[in-house]
């Protein structure tokens, strides 16, 4: 489990279909072989370090539905280690599992920020709500506005500085995972087999529970 807040950018320093090496330097003491670091927003394990790089292995899931598949020598990628029980938990919870890929439309500077919209696809537009959360490249961010096929997120100087969001230009591939907790609602909510006959979640469930219509 992660936070989608980024500990360093690293540095792809080999790119094999099914092996990434990446130079690291501030978050290197703290991995061990098979440990959990988030890259670019894709949960993967530790499979191998040195005194300047770590390995992870990927399968061809991971390649298909992220762009890790794409990355090359020299690219810049977004890291986290796992969540530490008892940690802060700056941005939400981001479980490194992607849903699916979008793709950046827009950006445009508003005073001390930069708007960037994404289209995604409709199995993850769904999930997307005003002042909701989202992980782009594992980069937990607020939505701030959303139409049928796009969202757009706010992004201050200090983020862009800090992950690779500072390099992006219209275009570009990024990874998407939605809030897991949008995920259990809908579920829930959907009209089935529920424990002692209930439908779930439903309009007047939530009415008898003290939430106004």
């Amino acid at each position: 489990m992660f936070t989608g807040i980024v500990e360093e950018v690293g540095t792809i320093l080999a790119a094999r279909p099914n092996r990434l090496v990446i130079g690291v330097q501030r978050i290197l003491p703290g991995i061990g072989l098979g440990d959990s670091v988030a890259v670019n927003g894709v949960c993967l394990t530790v499979t191998g370090f040195d005194g300047r790089s770590f390995s992870v292995d990927m399968m061809a899931e991971t390649r298909q539905r992220s762009t890790l598949g794409s990355l090359v020598v020299g690219d810049k990628v977004n890291l986290e280690r796992a969540l530490a029980l008892g940690g802060r938990m700056g941005g939400h919870l981001v479980q490194g599992h992607v849903d699916s890929t979008g793709k950046v439309v827009a950006m445009n500077r508003e005073n001390d920020a930069t708007l960037i919209r994404v289209e995604a696809p409709p199995s993850v537009m769904r999930y997307v709500v005003e002042k909701g959360f989202i992980a782009v490249d594992g980069i937990s961010l607020t939505v701030v506005s959303r139409d049928a096929a796009s969202f757009q997120v706010s992004i201050i100087d200090f983020t862009l500085k800090h992950s690779i969001l500072g390099e992006m230009k219209v275009g570009d591939p990024v990874n998407l995972e939605v809030d897991i907790i949008a995920k259990y609602v809908e579920q829930l909510s959907q009209t089935g087999p529920f424990p002692q006959g209930k439908d779930g979640i439903t309009t007047d469930f939530l009415v008898q529970h003290g939430f106004s219509r």
